[in-house]
């Protein structure tokens, strides 16, 4: 006989640090859009591990990539040429039009690794980084530094030096903090982390012309956005937007652990041999697991049902909102990385969603943030939307 939920949260409390607010259930398994608990109840899964299970859970693919690469081998360290991740880095280059992959473990790590990259290319004469008003880098020091939210970075000054925030959407306030020693501009496509904020196109492109007339780079943190979630390969493909350097994780090996950056060529090159590394960036097992699951999150037919489904669920929340005026606020977002301004309270809803069998995030007190993985059918979709409406009416 297993452990049951209360004896594993018991032990969790006991010994696992307290840095997660963490639901009172134990995810036992999952299956495509589905997982259960440790007491058989399931639960659709509209979180997908924050984005990351964008082919859903335990995908054939990926398993049998998994399984077969570890009985081959595992790890063997970058001092060596790994054939797993040379492809992989060919199809993210293709597909991206950027010239050459870095891969570590994580998004923040991936932050790290584009962080580093513009002050290297700026030959220590441009070290200043740009970045905007609530934003979301990561949480190691330095991308810490480049999240420009309060509540993140109080406890932990001080933090690295060089890095200044503006609004997001203000071009004016952004060619005016422009200054001899900026490197970078980096910011997210769309806001994951402070509700699923999508700039304005018009916006987007005069960042880049910005970047262009002053001569620095354009850094595009696609952590979350990358990868399909917004149905096309990389979120900048929305926009029109050729930049220097985009960092990626999440869904790069569909719940593996890998971070990526993705840079022009002569920015990349600036990289050379003890600049950076990762001892565990890029293994066999990470990149087998990355090449299956990207082989079909960038595919065209696959990124076209995604923008469908996409339209499709956010036209539902839409017709919530028309049906009961003054509990839906405002649907936002691109493709499948949806977030739904409730008038209410989003953490309530969460709460009780949960208790009808779905997993949803909400981000601070009125944003429900949908990230389901990518496979999730019409009908899917057909059979959460009556369990909201009754949540949000109730």
């Amino acid at each position: 006989m297993g452990a049951t939920t209360q004896q594993v949260i018991e032990d969790g409390q006991k010994y696992v640090m307290n840095t997660y607010g963490r639901l009172p259930i134990v995810i036992d398994k999952g299956q495509g859009c589905y997982v259960w608990d440790l007491d058989g109840k399931r639960y659709l899964d509209l979180v997908a591990g924050i984005a990351v299970n964008s082919l859903g859970h335990c995908h054939p693919a990926v398993s049998r990539a998994i399984q077969e690469q570890c009985e081959k081998l595992v790890h063997c360290s970058n001092l060596y040429w790994i054939e797993n991740q040379v492809n992989l880095a060919k199809l993210l280059v293709e597909k991206s039009g950027l010239g050459k992959a870095f891969f570590c473990n994580s998004g923040a790590e991936a932050n790290e690794a584009a962080i580093k990259l513009a002050r290297k290319w700026g030959k220590g004469e441009k070290y200043h980084i740009i970045t905007m008003q609530k934003s979301f880098h990561g949480r190691t020091l330095g991308s810490l530094a480049a999240t420009a939210q309060e509540k993140y970075q109080k406890a932990f000054r001080p933090l690295p030096e060089g890095f200044s925030a503006v609004p997001l959407g203000d071009l004016e306030a952004l060619e005016k903090e422009i200054r001899p020693e900026t490197c970078a501009v980096m910011l997210e496509p769309i806001q994951g982390e402070s509700g699923i904020n999508v700039p304005a196109q018009e916006y987007m492109q005069g960042v880049q012309d910005l970047c262009r007339k002053h001569g620095i780079l354009l850094i595009l943190d696609e952590v979350q956005t990358g990868l399909g979630r917004t149905g096309r390969s990389f979120c900048f493909q929305n926009f029109g937007l050729e930049p220097d350097i985009v960092s990626l994780a999440k869904a790069i090996a569909n719940g593996v652990p890998m971070g990526a950056i993705l840079a022009k060529t002569e920015v990349a090159d600036c990289f050379q041999p003890g600049d950076h590394a990762s001892t565990f960036g890029g293994t066999p097992i990470a990149t087998a697991a990355g090449l299956a699951a990207c082989s079909i999150l960038l595919d065209d037919d696959f990124l076209a049902n995604v923008r469908e489904n996409g339209q499709y669920f956010r036209a539902q929340l839409r017709a919530i909102g028309e049906r009961h005026p003054g509990v839906i606020r405002e649907v936002r977002g691109l493709g499948l990385m949806i977030g739904c301004e409730l008038t209410g309270s989003a953490k309530e809803a969460a709460a009780a969603l949960l208790e009808q069998g779905v997993l949803v995030n909400s981000i601070g007190d009125h944003v429900l943030r949908f990230v389901p993985p990518l496979i999730i059918t019409r009908e899917e979709i057909d059979s959460f939307i009556p369990v909201l409406e009754s949540v949000l009416c109730k």
